[in-house]
């Protein structure tokens, strides 16, 4: 796993939270809903290891990141994003690193 990545998500993952607070979730555009979607899961996942905190964050993170990845035409997110949540959090730290490349694309 690729520390920057790590690092840009959570920078980026401020910079969306704080957007949504001052702003609603309906101001967010498709790659801020997914950078914030990410973040959720990421966070349960780092911290929890599992996606029951995520849930918990944003209960429609799952939904609204395929969503986000699909108006978006983002290949491996709207894959991750369209698992099972079982799935997903047995997989996740494998496909962290290029759902971040994905959204890290200009």
């Amino acid at each position: 796993m690729d520390d920057d990545d790590e690092t840009w998500l959570l920078e980026e993952g401020d910079r969306v939270i704080e957007k949504k607070a001052a702003e609603g979730y309906s101001s967010l555009g498709p790659r801020e809903r997914l950078i914030y979607c990410l973040w959720a899961a990421d966070y349960g996942m780092r911290n929890a290891g599992d996606l029951t905190t995520a849930a918990d964050l944003h209960p429609t993170f799952l939904r609204d990141g395929q969503s986000a990845a699909q108006e978006l035409d983002f290949p491996r997110c709207t894959a991750a994003f369209s698992l099972p949540n079982k799935k997903l959090e047995e997989r996740y730290f494998d496909l962290f690193d290029g759902i971040v490349a994905e959204l890290r694309t200009p």
